[in-house]
């Protein structure tokens, strides 16, 4: 593999992963906060898909940038 390719691939993983605590988190905070377990199960992957939004477009513009 190419280091451009090993570079971008990690940067997925790293935004990844962090969409996960995200998600997570906000499901915590959610509960924790006196919301329902309903708004908890929701808000997780609202969390998640906002996250992973912008990592698509971070990763996108490595990509660019590595062309």
């Amino acid at each position: 593999m190419s280091v451009r390719l090993t570079l971008i691939l990690l940067v997925a993983v790293v935004m990844l992963m962090l969409a996960m605590t995200v998600a997570v988190a906000a499901a915590y905070l959610a509960g924790r906060d006196g919301g329902s377990y309903r708004a908890s199960i929701r808000s997780g992957p609202v969390g998640f898909a906002a996250t992973v939004t912008t990592a698509t477009a971070v990763v996108g513009a490595f990509a660019a940038m590595a062309r």
